[in-house]
């Protein structure tokens, strides 16, 4: 049932707070991640900690957690020194930023305008200082879009990458762990400790010093800053890389219609059983995408799956022609706090047309803070192929330094 409570600003990020204290085990100041705060959005699971995942009813009906999570382990254990867990939306579904219970975290960066979300807290537990490392999540935006209106750097990695085991999830095919930081040598270091495995291994090499940076006039002509973001593509990039993407209006709408069948449908089937049973009470807009969710059939779910392997055929013909894709995170900046309700979901059809596309993909993305607006916080993305999220930081280093 939805909730009709007004939405208010929390002047604190943070639903539970702990003191500055890193893993019981762990002593030595020379680990990779010593020094650095970490604020976890509130969908983690942390032994004898409870998580809200931004709904009172289901902090009410789920017990303490038993187990942390194992990319909360991982960071604790190398040195991280956790500062406490964060404001959510309610149970991730939304890229606003906003939660009428736990309140609206305040955007530091430009106080009348939403944080973005769904991962809110640890995006302005970072801007603000209170954290280095801002873990979330991101399914649908949800680290691009906060890290785009804060001002940080954001990455969501290549699906599956790194595990979601002990968390609240959303959408399992399209759930990624991701985090924010206000520099580029923190993100890397998280980068260095999560990125253990061998998926790099064998992968071909990109030329860092001629990688091949492709720019989709259809791409650009969805962010309302298209021609600066352009002007700082060319003064960036030593040899552009036009590319015919064929990304119309229309597929680009298709692709988002298809990513929000899918999503939908397994949200249902993640949730819908303590939805029905429980009857938490949500935000009127997010009350009305859970019952949404709840008509989509199988034939639709079908449908859409095929959908997305003509689209993912699509981008993938499109890494042919260069080695990562440059685009807009967002359509421009945060929506004002006060932007009436049939705005934000027209601004949001438009900011799916652009978050989609790693998401049908199951892509690494990295989103870059541009200072090209002095009211409020905007930059660019890269989009790489399947785990190549290393590479996707370092050109991003590199882009930044020839734009000193």
């Amino acid at each position: 049932m939805s909730h009709t409570a007004k939405h208010f600003t929390s002047h604190t990020p943070y639903v539970w707070q702990v003191d500055n204290k890193t893993a019981d085990d762990v002593t030595s100041s020379n680990l990779p991640l010593s020094g650095m705060t970490l604020a976890v959005k509130d969908l983690f699971h942390i032994k004898g900690l409870p998580t809200t995942a931004g709904n009172p009813d289901w902090l009410a009906s789920h017990p303490i957690a038993e187990h942390t999570s194992p990319v909360v382990d991982k960071l604790l254990q190398q040195g991280a020194a956790l500062v406490g867990k964060t404001i959510t939306d309610e149970l991730a579904y939304s890229l606003n930023g906003q939660n009428i219970h736990y309140g609206t975290p305040f955007n530091v960066s430009s106080p009348e305008r939403l944080p973005g979300g769904s991962s809110s807290g640890s995006a302005v537990a970072v801007r603000e200082g209170s954290a280095v490392i801002g873990l979330g999540t991101d399914t649908g935006g949800s680290i691009r879009v906060p890290a785009s209106y804060n001002g940080l750097f954001g990455l969501r990695p290549t699906h599956g990458r790194i595990s979601c085991e002990h968390m609240v999830g959303l959408a399992p095919s399209f759930d990624t762990v991701g985090w924010m930081t206000r520099d580029l040598d923190s993100l890397c270091a998280v980068a260095d400790v999560l990125f253990t495995d061998s998926f790099s291994n064998g992968l071909p090499n990109i030329q860092l010093k001629k990688p091949r940076i492709g720019l989709s006039p259809e791409l650009m002509a969805q962010c309302e800053y298209s021609q600066v973001l352009d002007a700082a593509y060319h003064a960036m990039v030593n040899e552009p890389c036009p590319l015919t993407s064929g990304l119309s209006d229309t597929l680009l709408s298709q692709a988002s219609e298809t990513f929000r069948i899918l999503q939908g449908y397994e949200i249902w089937q993640t949730h819908g059983q303590w939805i029905t049973e429980h009857q938490p009470k949500f935000a009127v807009d997010i009350q009305q995408r859970f019952t949404w969710c709840a008509t989509i059939n199988l034939r639709q779910y079908q449908q859409a799956l095929v959908q997305q392997q003509i689209f993912i055929a699509h981008i993938n013909d499109l890494f042919t022609q260069c080695d990562m894709i440059f685009l807009p995170t967002t359509p421009g900046p945060a929506p004002f706090l006060n932007t009436p309700g049939d705005e934000l979901t027209t601004y949001r059809n438009t900011l799916m047309r652009l978050t989609c596309i790693a998401g049908l993909c199951g892509l690494p993305q990295l989103h870059v803070p541009l200072a090209i607006n002095p009211h409020a916080p905007m930059g660019f993305s890269l989009i790489g192929q399947k785990n190549h999220d290393k590479q996707l930081i370092g050109i991003a280093r590199m882009l930044l330094e020839k734009s000193l």
